[in-house]
């Protein structure tokens, strides 16, 4: 089941057109993203200090497809598309009533601080397997 998040469309996340700015639904689909790991009970701060691990976007493919303007109730879906050793792919979607706007397919890296690949935690592949649509 895809996760859900709320985004209202503010002032500031609009352009002179008065539509959503094309790089505010990267931040609108980031925000989605932390509230869906914090979903799954995974606690990123305690990630990167007790192991060493955090999460870096590694490839973002999105397409734009109807705009969103200011004072919409936007919601935005997270569901894992793949699972490898030390990838997680998402695909996320924003919606306004139902209606498609913005879509992107996210792959996501798990890294240490220092940057180098490392595999996902066996735990936090447990807890991504049932998510698998």
């Amino acid at each position: 089941m895809p996760h859900s998040f709320p985004v209202r469309v503010y002032y500031e996340d609009t352009d002179l057109a008065g539509i959503v700015y094309y790089a505010n639904y990267l931040k609108f689909i980031e925000r989605a993203r932390s509230e869906w790991v914090r979903s799954l009970g995974v606690d990123q701060a305690r990630l990167r200090a007790e192991e060493g691990i955090v999460f870096a976007v590694r490839r973002v493919e999105a397409d734009y497809l109807k705009p969103a303007r200011f004072d919409d109730e936007l919601s935005v879906s997270t569901a894992v598309a793949g699972v490898t050793g030390a990838r997680i792919v998402l695909d996320q979607t924003v919606t306004r009533a139902g209606e498609r706007l913005f879509q992107a397919q996210v792959t996501l890296v798990c890294l240490t601080e220092a940057g180098a690949a490392v595999r996902l935690p066996a735990e936090l592949r447990g807890k991504l397997a049932p998510a698998l649509h």
